[in-house]
């Protein structure tokens, strides 16, 4: 099966398997279609867009995405590993057992997508969104977050020793679900972990 044009609305079509190595496509939305084990290795993306689409075991390594759109994706232990992001957004997606690393993002929304237990370690993920994400048991060591947008995000159980965190956005961030040694922190930051933790902070 051949990609779709540039331009092209598909909608419902199950890709399950397909091979498109070292394709591009521009402009192309699917919505509501399977990629089931697709390889799609070295594809290369263009303002497409991808929506309440399965790709369960895809295979994208080596694959470049340009103002892409993910939403409400599930990539149920894709592998995207050399894969790159830019201004890109994955809002609502989800990764169970995804391996994202090594990965290039830049400038892309990850807000409410499920991260949970993901390996983002040793990755730059600075001044992204992650507004309200879920990245609960997430591996976040020696990861860079700096001016990320982390408000409402859950960090329950997340590794992030040595994690870069300063001028992060953290409103409403449980500060006490979470370990913080060796963590970089910003002197706002550290006064809202130590409200967290009962201390009296006067300025």
């Amino acid at each position: 099966m051949r990609p779709p044009d540039p331009g092209a609305h598909v909608e419902g079509e199950d890709f399950a398997r397909v091979d498109w190595w070292g394709a591009e496509l521009d402009g192309v939305t699917f919505t509501r279609c399977r990629f089931d084990d697709a390889g799609l290795e070295e594809l290369v993306t263009r303002r497409c867009v991808f929506e309440e689409c399965v790709l369960t075991g895809v295979r994208l390594g080596g694959s470049r995405h340009l103002g892409t759109a993910f939403l409400s994706c599930r990539f149920d232990r894709a592998r995207l590993f050399d894969t790159t992001f830019d201004g890109c957004k994955l809002t609502g997606s989800q990764f169970p057992g995804a391996q994202l690393r090594p990965m290039t993002a830049t400038g892309c929304d990850w807000s409410w997508t499920s991260l949970r237990g993901v390996d983002l370690s040793a990755l730059d993920l600075s001044r992204q969104r992650f507004r309200e994400a879920d990245l609960t048991d997430a591996d976040l060591r020696g990861t860079d977050l700096g001016f990320a947008d982390l408000d409402r995000a859950r960090l329950q159980g997340a590794k992030l020793a040595g994690a870069d965190l300063r001028g992060a956005s953290t409103d409403e961030v449980n500060w006490r679900s979470f370990e913080l040694t060796d963590v970089q922190l910003d002197l706002a930051q550290a006064v809202q972990f130590a409200r967290a933790h009962g201390a009296r902070v006067e300025g």
